[in-house]
Formats: structure tokens, sequence, C-alpha cells
């Protein structure tokens, strides 16, 4: 058994991201099996303990839309491909993540969710991992608006149809957690049920829709938004729009990419007091350059060219180069938020839209043993995967 002690820690017992000062925390086999206060109980003797003193225990970040990292892309990428993506993502305090496809050709398409649902399989039966855990893939792409589609390769968008989406599910092997769709594209309201039927996140963005067309997405099982104000129909006083939707429909939670450059601070604090500390949602849209020098570098078919941290690709932007760690403080100095509420947003409202809230996401017995050590500024000093001090 392992006990840490640290400075602080935010759980989400008995409230979602609860401090505990003075924490206590055991570990045994992977697992969670108690969180206390020092003040209120001992350690055992046969317990090793860990100080890490100074330290804030947060639960690790949860990624849920990322197209790569370390020079490689989640779709191009093979097992050592994925690991070094896994790798530099835990340097960042990311321990769980939804690699995230781009619009390709078809057959493309359905390579990669093989060959993802394959590193999701295996992540599974790993026990001493060293980088982030895939815990299922977010399809971001065909099902697209043409208006709205960003740097998605036109010839290659489709109208979503049950059969389509039954073929990336079943090459997926059930392993897709989310998706990205445009609401008001023929037949996507059958697909938008479907998909929430099997539990898949149902994701709306990419969309030119307008309010009437979002609710009726919503209405059929739309339960997400992505890249808030990116890629999406401007809010109109007397068009609000799809983004009229999703800041004001307590349905539905929303991302965004508090990066400065997708979105200005401003828009990040109007975001943020509008969807609020329950539904508001931090990514990074990551690709192949993050943690990497300016270059040259694929995110699926593209190729995009980064420079003094934009990322572009036929004069739009093309993901980013942002890391979860950073979100977490530009949502502190951009809105003023602290510690605790900022990685609420990066931990516990990611797992919850994903839907992996039972297994990421919170520091609570019998959840995984994955903890982001950070200092209280924000920055990772240290992560732990499934209990495994370095």
């Amino acid at each position: 058994m392992i006990a840490l002690t640290a400075d602080r820690l935010l759980t989400s017992l008995p409230a979602p991201l609860h401090e505990i000062p003075k924490p206590l925390l055991f570990i045994e086999d992977g697992r969670i099996v108690e969180v206390a206060s020092q003040a209120g109980r001992g350690i055992p003797a046969e317990a090793r303990r860990v100080d890490l003193a100074g330290a804030v225990l947060a639960p690790g970040f949860v990624d849920i839309h990322i197209h790569g990292a370390a020079g490689h892309d989640v779709m191009l990428s093979d097992a050592n491909g994925l690991s070094a993506i896994e790798s530099l993502l835990a340097r960042h305090g990311v321990t769980s993540y939804f690699p995230t496809t781009v619009t390709a050709p078809e057959d493309a398409t359905l390579r990669a969710l093989a060959t993802l649902a394959d590193a999701i399989d295996r992540a599974a039966q790993e026990v001493d991992r060293v980088g982030a855990k895939p815990l299922g893939i977010h399809l971001e792409g065909p099902f697209l608006s043409h208006a709205r589609r960003g740097v998605h390769p036109t010839p290659l968008l489709q109208e979503p149809s049950l059969a389509r989406f039954e073929r990336f599910w079943q090459a997926a092997r059930g392993h897709i957690k989310m998706m990205t769709i445009a609401p008001e594209l023929p037949g996507a309201l059958a697909v938008i049920a479907e998909a929430a039927k099997r539990r898949v996140c149902v994701s709306l963005g990419h969309s030119d829709a307008d309010f009437a067309a979002t609710m009726l997405g919503i209405d059929a099982g739309g339960r997400h938004a992505t890249h808030t104000f990116n890629a999406m129909r401007p809010l109109g006083h007397r068009d609000p729009g799809i983004l009229g939707a999703v800041l004001t429909d307590t349905r539905v939670s929303a991302d965004i990419i508090a990066d400065g450059i997708h979105t200005d601070p401003a828009i990040i604090r109007m975001f943020l007091r509008l969807k609020g500390s329950e539904q508001s949602v931090l990514i990074t849209d990551g690709m192949a350059a993050t943690g990497m020098p300016d270059g040259h570098y694929r995110l699926g078919p593209l190729d995009v060219e980064v420079k003094n941290g934009r990322c572009m690709s036929n004069g739009s932007l093309a993901g980013s180069v942002l890391t979860m760690d950073q979100a977490v403080r530009n949502v502190m100095a951009f809105a003023g938020w602290d510690l605790a509420g900022a990685v609420r947003l990066a931990t516990l409202n990611a797992a919850l839209a994903g839907g992996i809230g039972g297994k990421s996401g919170r520091l609570t017995p019998g959840a995984p043993a994955d903890i982001a050590v950070l200092s209280p500024s924000g920055e990772v000093l240290q992560t732990i995967l499934a209990g495994r001090i370095a």
C-alpha cells in the first residue's frame, strides 16, 4: 500500500472537486482505496509513505479532443507513435484521452478506427503504462457542414447516414465514445438518435445550423458542443444560431480551446460565465506539432504549417499545440478562476461529458490512481499513472 501526503487534494467528494487540506491518499493495486485528512487518520506501518510537500493532488487530466502530439498523428500512427503521444500527454498531466479523427478518405478512416480500437483494447490489459490511456475514440468528421468545415477537406465530407455510421462503429468495435456532427445536415437527426442510443456523446459542431435546427439536434440526443465558437455559425442578436442554443440550453455541455488564439480571452470569460463550472470543458485540439518545434506536420491527410504557436492549413487554423496544463493555467489567467475551478474543467467535467466518469476525472475510493501532482499555480510536477510513483 502507498500513502500519499501533500498540501492539498482536489477530489469530488463530498462535493465536486472539494478541497481537502493536508490530505492522506491510500493506493493499492493501482486504485485509490481511501481519501482522508492527515489530521484524522494515521498511516499503517506497512504502508510506503510518499510525501509530496507543497503539492496539490488533482485527478489526472482528461482530453476528449486530441489529434496527436510529439510529431505523431493518431490516424497515421502505429503502437510506437501512439506511445510517444501518450508519453508527452502524461508529462503534461493527462492520464486519459480520446484519440480524435479528422475527415479523410473512408478507407483511411476505417483503418485508423481499427488501429485505435486495438490500442484501446491493449491499454485496458496493460498494468505498467508510461503514458496516458486511450479510453475511447472521438469521431470528428466526416458528418460536418461544408460552410463550417474548417480545414476538413470538402471532397471527403459525407452526409450522415445510418449505414455510414454503422461502418465506422463496426471498424471501431464499439469504441466510439464521442462524435462531432452538424445537426442541420440531411440524415443527421437519425444518426444522432442512433449514436445516443449506443451511449455515444453526440457533440454538435462544425455546423452552420440555425437555432431551430440546433434545438432539433439537441432534442434528438445531442448533449455536447465541439470547440465552441470555432467552426460554428456566428452569434447574431436576431439570428442566435447554434451558439445561441449551445450557450443557453442546460442539457448541453460544451468545450473550448482556451489558448488565446482560437478564442480571445474575453470570449473565454463569457463562455465560462454562460456554461458555468459544471458544463464547461477544456480541450486542446492538439495535433502532431504539440511539444515540437515550428515546422510542417500532418493532421490526418492535411499538411499543417506551425509557426509561433499557430497551426495553419490553407489559411485556416488546423488544431493547436496547446497542452492541457497550459489550458488550466490560461483559465486561471484569463478568467480569474482558482486552481480547483480550472482543474474541474479538465477532469471531472471532461470525463462526465465523455461518458467515462467511472474511469477517470476524480480522486475517490475505487477510482484508478491517476493523479496530476501540481504546484499551487498549476504547473505539473509529476504524473502518477495507476498508482505508479516516478
